[in-house]
């Protein structure tokens, strides 16, 4: 359990620390909006990969190997950016980092498989504590690092906690033969790959490739399409896509993109807008550190709003979790909408965003854990995966594209307005949620409804 908790705990925080260093990195590089967003872009490609082959494996080989694996990777991503301090080894180490910090689901089908009795609840547990723990560490550790030393020694820092981490997997962790008998299917990964990778480019470049970026998207969604279909007869499936007819689990995946969205969309305005120098006619003119501070009621309200959730699910009340987290979310990106001039503002806006995101992603990932067995557990966790890491796309290329629209006359700097524009934007990601958990309950309820009058009927005999 503790070092489930710690791998978690490291690649969440992997995952939450560049936000708040996006503006000390264009500072160094000499790079623009557009030119960041290739970060963004190269992290989220290998978290794609990630997601899709990091569970897979856990469930095929072992949990041990993988996470070794994923150890070795967050390694080298780290060390790549330290050592070769440009923006080409930069983009490199944010790929690796992004497929290692995919790691972070490891843990659900690890504590789950291992510890005795019903462990979903327990292992969603641990994983929401130490995703908790990691989001403070990112957001406020990496501020820290380069405030005092560089972005330079922030990587070589950061590889030095990616190889203590993976030594305490390989002194813990015990050998285990694979949970699952059946084979990863190569065509099946590779072509799921192929069209993730095309929506997730264009998503992230829309802005920049216009037209071609449309027609990457195409092709990727007619591919995602046609992968369905062949794998719905494919004995070597790398996702189980009758998992998606269990009561909830489409809403789940859905609300886990959108929650990926809107924590995307909310991170890159909060990051941008705090870091203006009020030179540009507003902005807090904080840096990476400050920003970090800000966002700490975000990281912190993720044990409360995780551990509330964690109970309503057991409870069997999965769709009220993810209303209640994309309402909570929703007060929360309004409340910015509308106040995001001063400090305070994004300590009350953080804390709603934060409590309810968690509580949505606590339902996401323990709905499908709950109707699939444990061989499949990986598998389950990089279902839920795959569509968060799409959705973290989409909202950071919309928003990224959106701080392009209009700039300060003479400046780079994106206008006052489109940050209130932004948080309306991705306040509607929380909506979608509402909508289409709503249908769903509907639809279950008159599913319930009609067996029920299906089962009473009786047929009256005639008398001769």
């Amino acid at each position: 359990m503790a070092v489930a908790a710690l791998l978690a705990t490291v690649t969440n925080a992997v995952t939450f620390m560049f936000p708040p260093l996006v503006p000390l990195m264009q500072a160094q590089f000499g790079l623009d909006v557009s030119a960041s967003a290739w970060i963004f872009t190269a992290m989220t490609l290998g978290g794609g990969a990630g997601f899709v082959l990091l569970p897979r494996l856990a469930d095929v080989l072992s949990d041990r190997t993988t996470a070794l694996l994923s150890g070795a990777v967050l390694t080298v991503g780290a060390l790549a950016p330290a050592i070769g301090n440009s923006y080409l080894t930069l983009l490199i180490g944010s790929a690796l980092l992004g497929f290692g910090s995919s790691a972070q689901l490891l843990p659900l089908g690890f504590l789950r498989r291992h510890l005795p009795g019903d462990a979903v609840s327990t292992a969603v547990s641990v994983l929401i504590m130490a995703t908790g723990s990691g989001t403070v560490a990112g957001m406020v550790g990496g501020g820290l690092t380069v405030k005092f030393l560089s972005l330079q020694s922030f990587f070589f820092i950061l590889a030095a906690a990616m190889v203590a981490t993976t030594v305490a997997l390989v002194v813990v962790l015990p050998p285990s033969k694979p949970e699952s008998s059946g084979k990863i299917g190569v065509p099946g990964t590779v072509w799921m790959l192929a069209w993730l990778t095309l929506i997730l480019l264009a998503l992230t470049q829309g802005l920049l490739w216009g037209t071609a970026a449309l027609v990457l998207l195409l092709a990727g969604i007619a591919g995602g399409v046609a992968w369905v279909l062949v794998e719905r007869r494919s004995s070597a499936a790398v996702f189980d896509v009758k998992v998606l007819k269990k009561p909830f689990v489409k809403p789940a995946c859905f609300a886990a993109g959108m929650f990926g969205a809107v924590d995307a969309g909310f991170l890159l305005l909060v990051a941008y807008y705090t870091q203006t120098r009020t030179s540009a006619g507003y902005g807090l003119g904080v840096d990476a550190l400050g920003t970090g501070l800000l966002m700490l009621p975000f990281a912190l309200m993720m044990f409360i709003g995780g551990k509330a959730a964690e109970k309503a699910v057991a409870k069997g009340r999965k769709g009220s979790v993810l209303v209640v987290g994309a309402t909570i979310c929703a007060v929360g990106l309004a409340w910015l909408a509308v106040a995001h001039q001063d400090q305070w503002q994004y300590l009350v806006g953080a804390a709603l965003v934060g409590a309810g995101s968690r509580v949505g992603y606590s339902g996401s990932f323990a709905v499908p854990q709950m109707v699939v067995p444990e061989h499949k557990a990986g598998m389950a966790a990089g279902m839920v995966g795959t569509l968060m890491a799409i959705g973290i796309a989409f909202g950071a290329a919309l928003v990224t594209a959106l701080l392009t629209v209009a700039t300060v006359p003479g400046t780079s700097v994106p206008e006052a307005y489109l940050y209130a524009v932004g948080y309306v934007i991705t306040l509607g990601f929380s909506l979608l949620v509402l909508l289409v958990t709503l249908v769903s309950r509907l639809r279950q309820r008159s599913n319930r409804g009609a067996t029920r009058v299906k089962t009473h009927t009786r047929i009256t005999p005639v008398k001769a």
